[in-house]
């Protein structure tokens, strides 16, 4: 090979390893951020975990609020590679009386098994659209374009059972200290919120930093 064609190769071979490597970074999961109590993070009050095994990770959530529209797609792509010994469960925030048909619309797609398929179509459609879902009427309309009976909407809506549940809600806000959304709370101990961080992928970040360090605290007892 001539001087000047092994200098080619070499260059060529240093810029197909150098594209190699931004690819696998590239893929690479973010580490989590370092955290501080009081600061990415709150210790509250220890709350009864919903698992026997594993981590417990709720999201404390209110349709109406924009930065929890902001986070959705930075948490629903976080839950759908989630480990497996990680549970999420959503609780609709109730801080205030406003809220609260927000959170009545979330426990009837709950009980009609409706939440996976409209959950965020209930973002999209109040932020994007600007539908009125805290109306009952106008929930009812929306419920039936997509695809529910409206008597069914209906019926499940204004059951004692999701009247239970919105006042449930309204209890756990309390007792796990939430003052505003989103409010993302690590197996009843640990909790971090829209304010601690300036973008929804450092939300997300915190959250596995939070998870982390319940690992390493069950694995150190």
């Amino acid at each position: 090979m001539y001087p000047a064609q092994a200098g080619d190769f070499a260059c060529a071979l240093a810029l197909l390893l150098a594209l190699f490597a931004g690819t696998v970074a590239a893929h690479q999961p973010a580490s989590p951020l370092p955290i501080r109590a009081e600061i990415e993070y709150r210790v509250i009050k220890p709350q009864a975990v919903s698992v026997a095994n594993g981590i417990e990770v709720i999201d404390f959530f209110w349709y109406g609020c924009p930065h929890c529209h902001n986070l959705q797609p930075s948490l629903e792509h976080w839950i759908s590679q989630k480990p497996a010994d990680i549970t999420v469960r959503r609780i609709p925030a109730i801080l205030r009386d406003s809220w609260a048909p927000h959170a009545r619309l979330y426990y009837t797609l709950e009980a009609l098994g409706e939440v996976e398929r409209l959950h965020q179509r209930v973002y999209h459609d109040y932020h994007v659209t600007k539908l009125s879902l805290g109306s009952p009427d106008v929930a009812a309309d929306w419920a039936a374009s997509n695809g529910i009976a409206r008597a069914r909407w209906e019926e499940s809506y204004n059951s004692p059972a999701v009247q239970r549940k919105v006042e449930e809600a309204s209890k756990l806000a309390r007792a796990y200290s939430i003052t505003g959304t989103p409010s993302l709370v690590v197996n009843g101990r640990y909790l971090t919120s829209g304010n601690m961080t300036e973008t929804p992928n450092g939300t997300v970040r915190i959250l596995d930093g939070l998870i982390a360090k319940i690992r390493a605290e069950t694995a150190s007892r």
